[in-house]
């Protein structure tokens, strides 16, 4: 029995922090195991925000350099840079001439972000479709996606069934993508303000740990990390925000549970718990930056991206015949 197809893209922006990790990288691994997964690094959709080109060719390669890391195996998935594969952007102005402009207008996404700057590029408004293009090239039958993220899926199975029904004389031409919502990791706070979630993008670096941050910048920012006066180390979010989330991520990386990490760490001060805490992490991410610094000195990375690349082209490149057949851009 084949396995079902799942296809997830992941912008180049930040360098992850171990939120991202506990919540989402973690779990991508483990779904090439249960799947036939393309994953993606989507530079298109970044440059929809003014971007540094140096800087994005940069954080293009080491976003794959740490999802190989972290242990995606180009052996079971693919692996690719969106802007290598041409179709993407050949079957998006597909895509935008079969949806309305008010279906855009209505992306939550759209609006939130167009409110924050002065200037809105046209590809603010219309990269959903692009999103679309990602998903049908490959006959995702799987997508895994976030709270903000349900949205795009509901405009790509509205695009899906519209295009079938006007194109597809009967014909299913296109696979119905169907929204996944992985197991979730932990979710992982703010280490200086624990009421809000863990950000790459946060202006102050002691509020998050970065996936790169070495051993002695990771003891430096737990060491730091709020707690409270009591010194009572037990798991209660509403009453001790802080402390219950170092115990999330406590749990996330030991693989021990926080009613055991509660109950081994009772009587102990905050010093010696973080200082175990900061070991757990170090601990899981130090060979995983070994990886990623060997990945980008190699010629394996760009071996292993021009391989996905050449994947990737396959089959884009047979779903946007088949669309631009049904649409009559084919003679």
């Amino acid at each position: 029995m084949s396995k079902k197809r799942i296809f997830s893209g992941v912008q180049p922006s930040a360098i992850p922090t171990i939120g991202n990790y506990i919540g989402a990288m973690k779990n991508f691994v483990a779904l090439q195991d249960e799947y036939d997964c393309t994953y993606c690094i989507v530079n298109q959709h970044a440059i929809t925000v003014p971007q540094d080109p140096k800087k994005l060719k940069e954080q293009t390669r080491s976003l794959a350099a740490l999802y190989l890391a972290i242990g995606l195996d180009p052996e079971k998935s693919t692996i690719f840079v969106q802007s290598e594969v041409p179709a993407h952007a050949q079957a998006a102005w597909i895509v935008q001439c079969n949806v309305g402009v008010g279906e855009l207008e209505r992306m939550t996404q759209y609006k939130d972000k167009s409110q924050k700057q002065q200037s809105v590029s046209a590809g603010l408004l219309t990269y959903p479709p692009l999103m679309v293009a990602d998903i049908v090239l490959y006959n995702a039958e799987v997508v895994p996606v976030g709270e903000d993220q349900k949205q795009h899926m509901e405009l790509t199975r509205d695009f899906v069934e519209r295009f079938n029904s006007r194109y597809g004389n009967g014909n299913k031409l296109l696979v119905m993508p169907e929204p996944f919502i992985p197991k979730a990791g932990a979710r992982v706070m703010s280490l200086q303000t624990p009421t809000k979630k863990m950000s790459k993008s946060d202006a102050n670096v002691k509020e998050y740990i970065s996936m790169l941050d070495e051993p002695a910048v990771i003891r430096k920012k737990i060491k730091s990390a709020v707690t409270d006066s009591s010194g009572v180390i037990e798991f209660d979010p509403a009453e001790k925000p802080g402390v219950s989330n170092l115990l999330t991520i406590f749990s996330a990386f030991s693989g021990e549970s926080i009613e055991s990490l509660v109950a081994r760490f009772k009587g102990v001060g905050y010093g010696q718990f973080k200082e175990e805490l900061a070991d757990a992490i170090i601990a899981v991410m130090e060979p995983i930056q070994e990886r990623y610094y060997e990945l980008l000195k190699s010629d394996k990375l760009d071996e292993i991206l021009d391989e996905g690349a050449m994947k990737a082209n396959y089959v884009a490149n047979k779903t946007l015949r088949k669309m631009e057949k049904a649409v009559g851009l084919v003679r």
